[in-house]
């Protein structure tokens, strides 16, 4: 019986970074404690989630996913934005889909890596799929989990998307996992505007605005409404007060540059047509909140900011044909009040 080659770890990561991800790291792929995310189904935080619950095994072990696993090599881009730069949406979703990002990445790594054994098979994915990257990224060394449920560089702060890769080759050495070094700071559990963590580096998707804002396409409970003052899509405050994003960190990535919509203002948002919003959402992670879904949530920031400058928008779609969008133009008018 052959044995397969055992690759070099630095032709790996010269691989990657050639690829033009900013950060790598490798890990035995060994199976995941399933304790910590069966703890997280069982006590309702993955909310309307289902396909969390759904294959479980896959997402706790690289071997089901790719027969003869042996590696995971974990990928991140950093897309940090200047606090200078005001927007209503979250820095990580202002400009191309990262997931578009990834994979074409993701796709030239696999062609490198061919090239140095043309044999090896792969499995890749960027967070649509049943890979617990988080997890993955600590274990290879990226960084750690935070309190905040980020991944946290010491270098690139919490501001990386990721995404891992499985090979059914060993390599020479491995990645440490990264010691978690958050300490007894709290700052992030204390800022969250909606109390969404259960606990350190525990979110309650059912409290969390990133969740509300783009998984959620029904109403949102109306004792959440009001943080949504300043945004439209996600949340950074928890990443935003993170003493490991103080310091001075590289810009990110120029596909993460911002693009039209994320410039627009709440009330311009909950003004656009179907086929305006189509347009300049085309790319971009925003269209994962549909057209309906933006403009609810950018009349939830009207009204939770009490924006009377945007009245006549919110009055005029208390007739839209779309009921989440009239609900929720009346309770801006409500929070608007008459003045």
């Amino acid at each position: 019986m052959s044995v397969a080659p055992v690759l070099s770890s630095e032709a790996v990561r010269a691989a990657a970074l050639a690829a033009k991800f900013s950060l790598v790291g490798l890990a035995p792929a060994a199976p995941l404690d399933p304790a910590p995310l069966e703890r997280w189904l069982a006590a309702g935080y993955a909310a309307d989630m289902s396909w969390m619950a759904r294959r479980q095994p896959e997402r706790l072990d690289p071997a089901v996913v790719l027969p003869g696993a042996r590696t995971v090599i974990a990928l991140a881009i950093a897309y940090h934005r200047p606090a200078a730069e005001r927007a209503a949406v979250a820095r990580y979703a202002r400009g191309r889909d990262y997931h578009y990002a990834h994979r074409d990445r993701m796709r030239a790594l696999r062609k490198r890596l061919l090239a140095l054994d043309p044999t090896l098979e792969t499995y890749a994915s960027v967070d649509t799929g049943v890979v617990m990257e988080k997890v993955w990224a600590e274990r290879a060394g990226l960084g750690w989990i935070g309190k905040n449920g980020c991944l946290i560089n010491p270098k690139l702060g919490s501001w990386l998307t990721l995404s891992v890769m499985f090979v059914d080759r060993a390599v020479d050495a491995y990645d440490a996992p990264h010691q978690r070094r958050c300490g007894d700071c709290a700052l992030c559990l204390d800022a969250c505007p909606t109390d969404a963590f259960a606990a350190p580096g525990v979110v309650d998707s059912r409290r969390c605005i990133s969740y509300q804002s783009i998984e959620n396409q029904g109403s949102v409970p109306t004792e959440l409404r009001t943080s949504f003052a300043g945004r439209i899509f996600g949340c950074d405050v928890c990443q935003e007060v993170c003493p490991w994003n103080f310091r001075p960190i590289p810009e990110g990535d120029a596909r993460f540059a911002p693009r039209p919509l994320s410039a627009l203002s709440p009330a311009e948002v909950a003004a656009l047509g179907p086929d305006e919003f189509d347009r300049l959402a085309s790319g971009m992670a925003l269209a994962r909140a549909r057209y309906d879904g933006l403009r609810r949530n950018a009349l939830y920031a009207i009204g939770g900011a009490r924006d009377r400058g945007a009245r006549a928008v919110v009055e005029r779609l208390l007739d839209d044909s779309a009921p989440v969008i009239k609900e929720a133009a009346a309770w801006a008018k409500a929070r608007l009040g008459d003045l």
